[in-house]
């Protein structure tokens, strides 16, 4: 055997105690340490596809959950209302179909936190113009009504609408 023979068979032994090590095999002969390795693989692939199928499975429960109705509630404060709106998703001008609810109740925004980006929060304090019959339960049902609007894609048509104007 040549010098340089020996060199490749030392290097080929070393790959396969490496792969010995890898796979947890036991085995002593390059035969086995490459069977025990391919049985290795297999048992990595039927984890990857459980994996997926995890994944899938908590992807669609995701999707049911995003899929739940938003949450809004309204408090009294004084002469004022004290308004929380959730939802899971945001659609581009649900913010503004909000805030024309209010005014079409006559509610000005006295302050008001939002944030819009994957989800939509609002916590908006309103104080009452002069419009009477106005109560907790009338202020939500307005908001929810806009954001079913913007849901359903009225909002995102005029939200564009409004953008080329």
């Amino acid at each position: 055997m040549t010098s340089r023979e020996r060199k490749k068979a030392a290097g080929l032994h070393e790959k396969l105690q490496i792969l010995r090590s890898i796979t947890h095999s036991r085995a002593m002969n390059d035969t086995s340490i490459v069977l025990d390795a391919s049985e290795y693989i297999k048992e990595l692939k039927n984890k990857v596809v459980s994996l997926k199928q995890e994944i899938a499975f908590e992807e669609e429960s995701g999707a049911l959950k995003q899929d739940s109705s938003p949450t809004v509630t309204v408090e009294t404060l004084g002469h004022g209302f004290l308004v929380n709106v959730f939802s899971d998703k945001s659609c581009p001008g649900l913010l503004v179909s909000i805030l024309e609810a209010f005014d079409e109740l006559g509610l000005s925004v006295l302050e008001a936190t939002a944030s819009c980006a994957d989800t939509f929060r609002l916590e908006a304090v309103g104080g009452e113009n002069q419009v009477e019959n106005v109560d907790e339960h009338v202020i939500k049902q307005a908001v929810l009504q806009a954001i079913r609007t913007c849901s359903e894609g009225d909002c995102q048509q005029e939200h564009v609408s409004t953008q080329q104007a």
